[in-house]
């Protein structure tokens, strides 16, 4: 993912069953309809065997996994035992997109690796330098890496392109997690009886309220329902009432506010994530958004993420990555409600985030790898995944009812998001590569020429969207959900 989302997102805390589950059945639709250092030592054997194409058990009924797999269709009981070893791992390299802050590298290496026996030499990188060092350490002949960790963009690339192993077998062997099926349709990657990763956690976006705000809502508007010209109203009423702008985004130079138009407006707006981007919807969207721009802060634009002014109290209503707003909702859980983004004309858009493990081919410690990730999809560390870094777990990890009150906060939003009728699922880029940071500049200097520098609308979208036809074109992808699909190169209408 790009330098913008890499510095801002990477962490937060959570898990609860409702939202594992209702994310992962309506991401794996839309996507399915979308769709030479030194070897390391003492490494034990690797995975070999293993019934192609089995999958793993949903898991009780009771667990969130299961709850996930809202499609009704559970994954069948695997032949296999776990994976779960005593043996050392050896040293291996990881390689991730995710947890590059310094603060939850740390975490990752200090507290969720800390039982691991073996030595990890954890990475994390940037999109731009991650895919790079894949591709030329392939092309070498001198791979160093053993393991991927990346969202699901981030590594259909790699499958595409055949420098993924097929994890089938070590899948088998981890038939106790209890992956939602969903997710494992996902790791698929569009093939039949393959698997390219396996699910590691997840995470999305929300909107989060001090309850002082409470009292300016419209007449008959309710936070669960709300809509964007409600929002616009409820930002009116804020600023009359206290005399302040109180609306917030992160739309600062490192902010994620380009997944706010990508995932949330332009879908609620248009149907569309891209190719609707320069329509006559996508007009009337950001002549909306400039309305609702005018009672939110000013200070958004140095906004890296909505947490921290809403714990200070400038802002009182924000939406963010659960990351962003965790801290805030942990420190004065009381003070504050979540709930879901807003409806526009064509519902509620939303953006769910899946991560996962991918093991290159030709990794100088494969089986080392399958131990990392056989471990940190084990219960403890899942859970304390979503303790220190804020993503939900995506196994049958049992979370503690008393984890943490801004954790159930973030967890009953994500449910109601999820879960709610007239959800419009957008799936994060899907095949950019080291384009992926060229395309979330088109929305966000769409932002900053229409609603920062008051721009014509029309004549920016026609600006931006060449750049943008230009970054398809360049990779040849096609749309993505909730795009049609196909294998055409994606083409703006």
């Amino acid at each position: 993912m790009e330098t913008r989302e890499q510095s801002s997102v990477r962490g937060s805390r959570l898990t609860r069953r409702g939202f594992l589950g209702a994310v992962a059945a309506s991401a794996a639709t839309a996507i399915l309809a979308a769709c030479g250092g030194s070897k390391a030592t003492e490494a034990p054997k690797a995975t070999t065997a293993g019934a192609a194409g089995t999958t793993v058990p949903g898991g009780a009924a009771s667990t969130p996994a299961t709850v996930a797999a809202t499609n009704g269709t559970a994954a069948p009981v695997a032949t296999t035992a776990p994976a779960t070893s005593n043996a050392d791992a050896g040293s291996l390299t990881m390689l991730s997109t995710q947890f590059s802050p310094i603060d939850q590298a740390e975490k990752f290496r200090k507290t969720i690796l800390a039982n691991f026996k073996g030595k990890v030499d954890f990475l994390p990188q940037d999109y731009g330098p991650y895919n790079d060092r894949i591709r030329a350490e392939t092309q070498a002949n001198k791979l160093t890496v053993s393991i991927l960790g990346g969202l699901h963009g981030d590594l259909v690339p790699f499958a595409n392109d055949g420098l993924l192993q097929d994890l089938t077998p070590l899948l088998t062997k981890l038939g106790d997690r209890g992956f939602p099926k969903s997710f494992l349709d996902l790791a698929k990657v569009g093939t039949p009886d393959k698997t390219f990763y396996i699910p590691w956690m997840q995470a999305t976006y929300i909107m989060a309220a001090n309850k002082k705000a409470l009292q300016y809502l419209p007449q008959g508007a309710k936070p669960e329902t709300l809509t964007y010209a409600q929002l616009k109203e409820w930002g009116a009423n804020m600023q009359k009432g206290s005399g302040q702008r109180r609306i917030g985004f992160p739309a600062g130079p490192t902010g994620l506010i380009h997944r706010f138009f990508q995932g949330y407006l332009y879908p609620s707006y248009t149907g569309s994530t891209a190719v609707q981007f320069k329509s006559p919807e996508a007009v009337q969207m950001w002549t909306d958004f400039k309305e609702i721009w005018q009672y939110t802060n000013p200070g958004s634009t140095n906004y890296a993420n909505s947490g921290e002014p809403l714990l200070s109290e400038e802002i009182w209503v924000g939406w963010d990555h659960i990351a962003g707003l965790l801290n805030a909702l942990q420190t004065r859980s009381n003070d504050f409600i979540t709930f879901p983004a807003p409806i526009g004309p064509k519902g509620r858009g939303f953006m769910p985030v899946l991560a996962g493990f991918a093991i290159p081919k030709g990794a100088p410690n494969q089986a080392g790898a399958e131990l990392l990730i056989d471990y940190l999809t084990q219960a403890p560390q899942q859970i304390s995944t979503a303790k220190e870094e804020g993503f939900f777990p995506v196994t049958n990890a049992t979370v503690p009812a008393d984890l943490s009150a801004g954790v159930k906060l973030e967890a009953d939003a994500i449910q109601m998001q999820s879960s709610g009728s007239g959800g419009i699922t957008t799936l994060l880029p899907v095949g950019l590569g080291s384009k992926n940071g060229d395309y979330s500049k088109v929305y966000f200097d769409s932002f900053q020429r229409i609603v920062v520098k008051n721009e014509s609308v029309q004549t920016v979208l026609e600006d931006e969207g060449k750049i943008m036809q230009g970054i398809f074109n360049d990779t040849k992808v096609p749309c993505w959900a909730p795009d049609p699909t196909g294998t055409g190169v994606c083409t703006l209408k």
